[in-house]
């Protein structure tokens, strides 16, 4: 122990003399200490815990941000992907309505075409029976003047008057020749 107390002795005698060439004055240093301490307790206490929390509260209000821009960011996305999926969905049942739209008009038209010759065939039948009957009246008129012309040119031709059964059986044989 002899050794550490001769070399602590010698230091603080360089220290002592070290102290004085610079002159330190023991009394004001140590006042000067405790009023720096004093003074650095106060700053940390007072000023620099403050000032952390508040750089703290900020660092975490402007990470609360970013996750929030982040968060936004994300919900833009997936509002603009399902507005992008509404609209491909729009579309879609629009083209498919558009598409069994004309395949409506093309079955409307289809039909109203099948109508329409339907009714002009109806017009045609009912045309060829009008036809049909026109010319069985007409043919019966003709006969019935035939007859009578035959009847009318007999009598003259003969010279005498028919009685009205010659008249008939005249009628009935002209008839006859005329359908034949």
């Amino acid at each position: 122990m002899i050794f550490f107390g001769s070399i602590g002795g010698d230091l603080a005698k360089n220290a002592s003399d070290t102290a004085k060439t610079f002159g330190l004055d023991w009394p004001h240093f140590i006042a000067q200490v405790i009023s720096f301490s004093l003074v650095a307790w106060l700053l940390v206490k007072f000023a620099y815990r403050p000032i952390l929390a508040v750089l703290g509260e900020r660092r975490q209000r402007v990470a609360d941000s970013l996750a929030d821009a982040d968060k936004i960011k994300a919900e833009l996305a997936r509002t603009e992907a399902m507005q992008r999926e509404a609209l491909d969905k729009a579309n879609l049942q629009a083209t498919k309505l558009i598409e069994e739209g004309r395949a409506a008009a093309a079955r409307v038209q289809e039909q109203e075409t099948q109508k329409a010759i339907a009714q002009a065939e109806q017009i045609i039948a009912k045309a060829r029976e009008a036809t049909a009957i026109e010319r069985s009246r007409m043919l019966t008129d003709l006969r019935r003047e035939v007859g009578t012309l035959v009847v009318h040119t007999t009598s003259q031709v003969i010279g005498k008057v028919l009685t009205p059964e010659d008249q008939q059986r005249l009628s009935e044989e002209t008839r006859r020749q005329l359908a034949a």
